[in-house]
């Protein structure tokens, strides 16, 4: 069944330059990514709050801002409004929005739910990608759910549980002696051979689409507000600019004012770009070498969206910060121990931020703060626990 759709065009981001919806896309000529543009004065009239709370809290409750032309086309597999959690142990008002409610155990299943919608949508039959381990494990599933093959290549020391339930879900996975880049150079090489649709992060235009509905849950959430700082663990960085582009739409159709939140880019030191550019002032970031963290998630030596990304953060008043993996070791454990939450690595590495950040001033406790948990920790490596009780010995209750 057919339904109204608001999209216009794309544009490249580097150049303005026009592309043609409804077909298929990678990069733009000049190699950077397609941003899907909308009739934000049609979307204006045509959708509204009341009508917002009328319907399923999903993904999909924001359809007049997402690309499908076609009912059918829709690959879900339950993707529902993700809590925001509080803090209870901080000083300030901290929030944390748990992204590891999404099928898949991430905000992967976001970003891959539109991407793979909208492939089926133009006729694709077969995709590929390189992963870290949760962007694969969620193209696996929307892939099956959509009766398409998917081809995923990650590096060798990505979490077993990953590999696993990539495997598991339908998909071709290949363990590569390298970084989540050389495994991009992989899809790039082997698609004029075998006609898969390239599904790398940003290097098609509708995972930003997906992983704008972050941005469009959070406001709506918060009371249509925004918030005054947001930690994002950031590697490609397609939902800091998804956030990004979520609250220009939301404020083009009224639903929000001018106040944006200042997007903090949270990366780790054993592999920060981004932290490096910003700092130096540059518009692009050069490639982290040997790079390395327990944070897989955003061990991303170099990002085709960089550009995007630094345009974000200092637009917004934010800025880049590196956290060590210590740091992220400790924030996982004191939020899962004081407050009851598992986060992944690459959440906790938003928690050491904030910390940091508040000792050395660039933030305030009366600033009301969202960190984003982009998996549920379950899917990581967990501390061993080694304490045994022997029944046939005598217990010392006194001591448990």
């Amino acid at each position: 069944m057919a339904q109204q759709t608001f999209v216009t065009h794309l544009e490249c981001s580097a150049t303005g330059e026009r592309y043609e919806p409804d077909r298929l896309h990678n990069l733009s000529r000049a190699g950077k990514p397609l941003l899907v543009r909308y009739d934000l004065d049609a979307v204006k009239l045509a959708m509204s709050k009341d009508a917002l709370d009328a319907r399923a809290p999903e993904l999909w409750r924001y359809r007049e801002l997402l690309p499908m032309r076609r009912d059918d086309s829709i690959v879900a597999l339950g993707e529902a409004m993700t809590p925001l959690v509080r803090l209870k142990r901080e000083a300030g008002e901290v929030l944390v929005k748990d992204e590891g409610r999404l099928p898949t155990g991430s905000f992967k299943a976001r970003g891959i739910a539109l991407a793979v919608s909208m492939a089926k949508e133009l006729g694709v039959r077969h995709v590929a990608m390189p992963t870290n381990g949760n962007a694969g494990a969620a193209l696996a599933a929307y892939a099956s759910r959509a009766g398409m093959r998917a081809t995923v290549f990650c590096p060798d020391d990505t979490p077993e549980v990953n590999v696993r339930e990539i495997a598991a879900q339908g998909a071709r996975v290949y363990r590569v002696n390298g970084l989540i880049d050389d495994c991009g150079k992989l899809v790039a090489r082997g698609r004029e051979t075998t006609g898969w649709f390239d599904m790398s992060t940003l290097k098609e235009p509708y995972r930003i689409e997906g992983k704008k509905t972050m941005g469009l849950e959070l406001a709506e959430q918060l009371g249509w507000e925004v918030p005054d700082v947001i930690f994002y663990p950031t590697g490609g960085g397609t939902g800091l600019i998804g956030m990004w582009k979520a609250f220009a739409e939301l404020e083009a159709i009224g639903f929000i004012g001018a106040k944006r939140p200042r997007m903090v880019a949270v990366q780790a030191s054993g592999c920060a770009p981004m932290v490096r550019a910003f700092e130096e002032g540059e518009t692009h970031a050069r490639r982290w070498e040997n790079a390395h963290t327990i944070a897989s998630g955003i061990r991303v030596p170099a990002a085709v969206g960089d550009f995007l990304i630094l345009a974000a953060v200092r637009e917004s008043g934010g800025y880049a910060i590196a956290v060590d993996d210590d740091a992220i070791a400790a924030s996982l454990q004191e939020v899962a121990t004081r407050e009851g939450f598992l986060m992944c690595p690459e959440g906790a590495a938003t928690h050491a931020a904030y910390r940091q950040s508040l000792r050395d001033g660039r933030i305030r406790r009366s600033d009301r703060v969202v960190l984003f948990n982009c998996a549920t920790g379950l899917k990581y490596p967990l501390p061993p626990s080694e304490n045994r009780l022997d029944l046939n010995a005598a217990i010392d209750f006194a001591q448990l």
